[in-house]
């Protein structure tokens, strides 16, 4: 088996669940009392997001390669980056170490081509919504992607950081996203892809009648793929 490390705190919430998803899979996938050797190293969030809200990805990417090669010398064997949005310094993040990060948006593409989609919507911060490094790389592996309008991406935004981040889950926020989901479906949106590890916190599949591809789940199930297997994982090269 194979160490995992995870770059989390980005934020917490959503890392304790991929504690919980790469631990349970690891148990269904061995059985027994298994469970999956890793490693964690939990950023200050309030940090991060300070470096986001002033455009100072350079200095974001250096926390985060940080943390990596912290992880790379304690002994793990590949990456995980715990968030969707800070995937704008992916590239920044595996240069700075020699194992393998698992790109989170090259592991839901594969689950978006095994249902034989092809047109998705995007949920996620602004940074995943509106800059190239998230939908252009969907884009990229043959996806038709489809956003919201402007006035729904801020909302959408806002409930991340001011409710999801925080542990609140309010129906009425739900409501908003289940609407916006609709809004996307209208305009051909075939599934719909949580493009932020703190949306699935709110939205379940029970909650909508179009599919949902929970990336924090999905990346969690990838990492124990790897985790399990005999080979390095192939993974697309950051465009």
């Amino acid at each position: 088996m194979k160490t995992i490390g995870l770059i989390g705190g980005l934020s917490w919430e959503s890392t304790a669940d991929y504690y919980k998803y790469i631990n349970q899979g690891m148990m269904n996938k061995l059985g027994g009392l298994n469970s999956a050797k890793c490693l964690l190293y939990s950023c200050n969030f309030e940090e991060v997001v300070r470096l986001q809200k002033a455009g100072a990805w350079k200095e974001a990417a250096a926390i985060l390669a940080d943390a990596a090669r912290k992880l790379e010398a304690g002994g793990c064997d590949m990456l995980l980056i715990c968030t969707n949005t800070m995937h704008v310094v992916a590239q920044e993040v595996q240069e700075a170490v020699s194992i393998p990060l698992l790109h989170i948006v090259d592991t839901t593409v594969a689950r978006i081509k095994s249902k034989g989609l092809r047109a998705i919507g995007v949920l996620g911060t602004r940074y995943t919504m509106e800059q190239s490094f998230y939908c252009d790389r969907l884009r990229e592996q043959g996806l038709e992607v489809i956003i919201p309008e402007e006035a729904d991406r801020i909302r959408i935004h806002d409930i991340i950081f001011e409710e999801l981040c925080k542990g609140e889950l309010k129906a009425e926020s739900r409501a908003e996203y289940t609407a916006i989901i609709d809004r996307l479906r209208a305009q051909g949106a075939e599934g719909i892809i949580l493009g932020c590890t703190e949306i699935p916190l709110l939205i379940k599949q029970k909650d909508v009648d179009v599919p949902i591809f929970d990336t924090t789940l999905i990346h969690a199930e990838a990492a124990v793929e790897f985790a399990l297997s005999s080979e390095m994982p192939m993974l697309q090269e950051a465009q």
